[in-house]
């Protein structure tokens, strides 16, 4: 490392001398110290570059992982506060019609501060069932309609194919003649 020092140095001695005592080697193996000390210099600059680049974007990748696990955490901190709605709901036939619709409207603003969040309800109007976004809890039988439609929900599902919350709990028919 001295030795590199002395050279280097030798050769900013030389650039700043009175250059009509220097032989010819002299000067030309002190460009080629200064050119190595260019490319060392630019070959550190590269690296560095390329290493802050990719720090920049392996942040950028962690922040949005991070971003999503808050997203599903609240999400999932939620459901339970919809499930309730819903039960309230399904027992609260008996209660006073502005009760009942204050309540479907604290429920319908839960299922969009779900759907801000990500997670969509699950639409099951007429569908198929689905493994992606179905649970079946239970299988009936039943010939006048089509096997795998979905006769009821009995617990709302939240998300996409992509980006699943809890998949609907549905009640889902077969031909009485499958297994």
């Amino acid at each position: 490392m001295v030795e590199e020092q002395n050279e280097d140095t030798r050769a900013l001695d030389l650039l700043n001398d009175d250059l009509t005592d220097v032989s010819p080697e002299e000067i030309r193996a002190a460009q080629a110290a200064l050119a190595a000390q260019l490319e060392t210099a630019d070959d550190r600059w590269r690296r560095t570059a390329a290493d802050y680049d990719n720090l920049r974007k392996r942040m950028a990748r962690e922040i949005q992982t991070v971003r999503e696990q808050e997203r599903q955490h609240t999400a999932t901190a939620f459901l339970p506060v919809v499930d309730a709605l819903d039960r309230a709901l399904t027992f609260g036939v008996d209660l006073d019609e502005g009760v009942l619709d204050g309540m479907q409207a604290v429920r319908a603003q839960a299922a969009d501060a779900l759907r801000a969040l990500g997670y969509p309800e699950i639409v099951i109007d007429g569908a198929e069932f689905d493994p992606q976004l179905h649970e079946a809890v239970s299988v009936v039988e039943d010939a006048s309609v089509p096997p795998r439609s979905i006769l009821a929900v009995t617990r709302p599902g939240f998300g996409t194919p992509e980006r699943m919350l809890r998949p609907a709990a549905v009640v889902v028919t077969r031909r009485p003649d499958e297994e």
